[in-house]
């Protein structure tokens, strides 16, 4: 399972220590909570990690769908599916 290392770090140490959290991100493949007042404020992930996930969400949201397109009777054979793209394709 998916399971992403984290760890919090007060919105000085973005601007003082950056080259440091990019580097706890891209290294570690951790995500790093920047707080504000002791609050969570926004999260820090390297650009692999962040399409990574990008590219998760977007499958599950595609599995969902054909979830619901299963539950409300929206399917069809592999035989009408063939057809369909068959004369899809010899429109074209």
């Amino acid at each position: 399972m998916f399971g992403l290392k984290e760890s919090i770090r007060p919105s000085a140490d973005l601007r003082n220590h950056y080259s440091e959290i990019s580097r706890q991100c891209r290294e570690n493949k951790e995500a790093v909570i920047i707080t504000v007042n002791g609050r969570g404020d926004l999260v820090s992930l390297s650009y692999e990690e962040y399409k990574r996930m990008k590219a998760r969400i977007e499958l599950l949201e595609i599995l969902a769908e054909a979830d619901e397109d299963v539950k409300h009777g929206r399917t069809a054979t592999v035989e009408e599916t063939f057809s369909d793209l068959r004369a899809y394709l010899k429109e074209e």
